[in-house]
């Protein structure tokens, strides 16, 4: 347990930025299975109009894990990594 007031304080901080950065992820893993689930279907078909759906969930991924590099959540490095991964499965 904390002893001083700015340790009780800082704990604090750490539990909110722990639940802020839990929901980033967390998005960013939605988005992910969803875009997945969407490539998924594209292989099934193989229409335009999925392939249009697949861009656009794609458009979401980046949208959030950029999102998350704003808020210091990922590393941008990290973020490349993943979007350029995210991107090599729809080529």
């Amino acid at each position: 347990m904390p002893q001083t007031k700015s340790h009780v304080k800082n704990s604090k901080v750490i539990l909110r930025n722990r639940h802020l950065n839990r929901k980033y992820k967390l998005l960013i893993k939605k988005a992910v299975k969803m875009y997945l689930f969407s490539i998924k279907n594209t292989v099934n078909d193989n229409s335009q109009e999925n392939f249009n759906i697949c861009r656009n969930n794609l458009s979401i991924v980046y949208k959030t894990i950029d999102k998350a590099v704003k808020r210091k959540v990922l590393h941008k490095n990290t973020a490349s990594r993943k979007k350029s991964r995210l991107a090599n499965i729809i080529n």
